[in-house]
């Protein structure tokens, strides 16, 4: 490329002269001789464009150049004379001459010649003369340069396929005569000796996958056709002993003067094993490593294309259950993890068998499972399926070293019931589930309009809970416990409420069992504690009896964790309350769910002076051989025996059976429930320490209890 400063100046020159032959001076002088022999003898194409871009002086290199006259250019457009595709070029470089002293930017501008090829010139534009619009450009030949550039960037891409050629395959594919050389390397790929692969094209394109052929086609026809620079491809070919290999493909076209693609050189690099590697990473990114089984997120995917498809054709519909196995967690305890593991398995292969092809089972995780039945068309096919599923799973599961019995718990939710994302489908099933959960074990149910409102309230009773603690919503209402033989108030028992801004007082039935699935059972447990002390200790110092006890409720989710004794340390410690007159109550069916570990914490509070009650004793799961080991204090009889006791000889025996088990065991006894004159002479008759219920006091407030605590009143 020429010199910019003597480029410009030379442009400035023959501006200048050309000016004043244009502008009608007729004298020939020195000057207008040296523009005669500047611009009629230069080797480049110069041209005077008007305002509006037409060619209003052409020099005769034009016909040297582009092969036509003078006069076939002057008074024509210039984008006429060039490739479509520079037009906008050409139009930007006048523009900026018009604007700006001085020449242009040099830009190659390609020139259509007479004869249909292209020509490139390298261009430049400046101002000319008194007009503002004319402009003067001048333009280099520069296409053999453009070609030997080319050249020079087509051996740097051949050199680099050459490089990779040695440890790949190369092909070397002649258009003109559809034969393609192929390199040892790449035979060797296929299995092939050199002397069995052809010349043809069909060795290559031939044996490429079915489903992989149309778009290899098509790249291939977007590089020769010049739409993309550069041919490159991943796809599955054929080899000799019949197994598929994948093959990544790179390749060059490499093209006439016309800009014709006459051959494409590339190479073939084996990259099986590599796929094998991505497919194996993506199998265990959508598997689940236990049971082989596809994971939550390839089942949400299986369940957001069905989802689409049942959008598309109304006809369609699938169902989604969601299968939780009854009581896995004791298998785990009784027989060990592993042993829980190859259940888990073993059930994954029984859920596989008893569907059809079309369907679909994933392990959620732990003992869940989910099961998407295509094409089913009606709540009875579906029903039909759970059926099958749960007489299927109760058949004996052989661990090696003994047999195994289960049941499942089954949740169903159809796609007809108009659902927009996976997530409900799926969310709805699971609530399906539980409801046939807490109906017992073994039962299936079908997801309604009635349970989404239901799961809905429950959503908002979770939302609203969240909320009660910040807001100091919770309350604690306090009912007397009696003393039977001397009829005076002994303690009082702190029972939970839930001030809730919309519904009222609620009692904890309302809210319990969300608290426990939530977690927040913990913190509110904690919580009564401490305002159950805080307001024992302020009756102690404002009454001044230092015998007055408070019992308080630990849930079985709160009680089995060994920071419960953090918490009544805290509490006591808070509050300056006796650890000996606090009172804990403990299910006897929560006392069964981990029996090791309750027992455990039991002996922790022991230490620390805590009388420990077993509530509602009877109505729980049978205890008796455990009862002797307890280390508990006291037995609270069921408000449902104490309420018969008058009606029903049986409970009435019941109650006695519990006092003289009790009293055998040296533990004391709580009647709850006490409603009637007839009940507490009863309970009296049979020696029961203490009593609580209606007869003496509903649940009350802070303020209520204090004013009967001053009356000191005497049953």
């Amino acid at each position: 490329m020429a010199d910019p400063a003597d480029s410009r100046a030379q442009l400035d020159r023959i501006a200048g002269m050309l000016e004043q032959l244009l502008a009608g001076q007729r004298q020939e002088d020195a000057a207008g001789e040296r523009f005669r022999a500047l611009v009629e003898r230069s080797p480049d194409v110069t041209l005077l464009l008007a305002g509006d871009g037409t060619v209003s002086y052409a020099s005769p290199a034009v016909a040297v150049v582009l092969g036509y006259r003078p006069d076939e250019l002057e008074g024509r457009d210039l984008a006429g004379f060039l490739e479509a595709e520079d037009v906008d070029a050409a139009r930007a470089a006048i523009c900026g001459a018009r604007q700006a002293p001085g020449p242009s930017r040099p830009v190659e501008l390609r020139f259509r010649h007479r004869d249909g090829s292209a020509r490139v010139l390298e261009s430049e534009a400046a101002h000319f003369g008194a007009e503002p619009e004319t402009v003067l450009l001048v333009g280099r030949e520069a296409t053999e340069r453009r070609r030997a550039a080319e050249a020079i960037r087509l051996s740097e891409e051949r050199h680099t396929l050459a490089l990779a050629g040695a440890a790949e395959g190369l092909f070397d594919w002649d258009l003109r005569t559809d034969r393609i050389h192929y390199s040892s390397r790449w035979k060797s790929i296929l299995g092939h000796q050199d002397r069995e692969v052809g010349e043809a094209p069909g060795e290559w394109l031939g044996r490429v996958h079915a489903d992989d052929a149309a778009r290899v086609r098509a790249e291939l026809d977007d590089h020769l056709e010049g739409r993309t620079p550069r041919f490159e491809s991943e796809h599955r070919i054929k080899a000799r002993d019949g197994d598929w290999r994948a093959v990544h493909v790179r390749a060059l076209a490499i093209r006439d003067d016309e800009g014709r693609a006459v051959r494409l050189v590339g190479t073939h690099a084996d990259v099986t094993r590599r796929k094998e590697a991505e497919a194996r990473l993506v199998h265990q990114a959508i598997h689940d490593a236990l049971t082989g089984l596809p994971n939550r997120l390839a089942f949400m995917e299986r369940v957001e294309r069905s989802l689409e498809r049942s959008r598309r054709a109304r006809d369609y519909a699938f169902a989604v259950l969601f299968v939780d196995i009854d009581r896995f967690k004791l298998v785990n305890e009784s027989l060990g993890h592993m042993s829980g593991d190859q259940l888990l398995v073993a059930v994954s292969r029984r859920l596989t068998a008893s569907l059809r092809p079309g369907d679909m089972v994933a392990h959620l995780g732990g003992d869940e499972f989910a099961i998407l039945v295509d094409r089913i068309n009606a709540d009875l096919a579906s029903t039909q399926v759970a059926r099958r599923i749960q007489k299927d799973l109760a058949q004996p599961f052989d661990l090696g070293t003994r047999e195994v019995f289960i049941s499942a718990s089954i949740g169903i939710a159809l796609s007809t019931a108009g659902y927009l994302r996976p997530d409900d489908l799926l969310h709805d099933a699971d609530s399906a589930m539980y409801r046939a959960k807490s109906r017992g074990t073994g039962r299936f149910e079908m997801f309604d309009r009635a349970m989404h409102a239901r799961s809905l309230a429950r959503l908002q009773l979770e939302t609203d809970l969240r909320r009660a603690m910040d807001r100091r919503e919770l309350r604690l209402h306090y009912q007397p416990i009696i003393a039977l033989r001397g009829g005076r108030i002994a303690g009082f028992e702190a029972l939970l409420r839930w001030q809730h801004p919309e519904r009222g007082l609620l009692p904890p039935a309302e809210f319990l069992a969300v608290a426990e699935d939530t977690g927040l059972i913990v913190p509110i447990g904690s919580w009564v504690l401490h305002e159950a002390c805080a307001q024992a200790r302020a009756w102690q110092s404002r009454f001044g009896p230092d015998t007055l006890t408070m019992s308080a409720n630990l849930a079985s989710t709160n009680f089995s964790q060994s920071d419960v004794i953090q918490a009544v340390e805290q509490a006591l410690l808070h509050t300056g309350f006796p650890g000996r007159l606090l009172k804990l109550e403990l299910t006897e069916s929560a006392i069964m769910k981990d029996l090791e570990a309750v027992v455990r914490v039991l002996l922790a509070l022991k230490k620390m002076e805590i009388g420990l009650h077993i509530d509602d004793f009877g109505t729980g799961y049978s205890s008796l051989s455990y009862l002797h080991s307890l280390p508990t204090d006291t037995l609270k009889v069921d408000r449902s025996f104490v309420g018969g006791m008058e009606e029903r000889a049986g409970d009435n025996v019941i109650v006695r059976s519990i006092v003289e088990l009790a009293h055998n065991l040296d533990r004391q006894v709580v009647a709850e429930g006490v409603e009637t004159a007839a009940q507490l002479a009863q309970l009296r008759a049979l020696d029961c320490e203490f009593g609580q219920g209606f007869f003496f006091s509903r649940p009350l407030e802070k303020d209520a209890a204090e004013a009967l605590l001053l009356t000191a009143p005497r049953w």
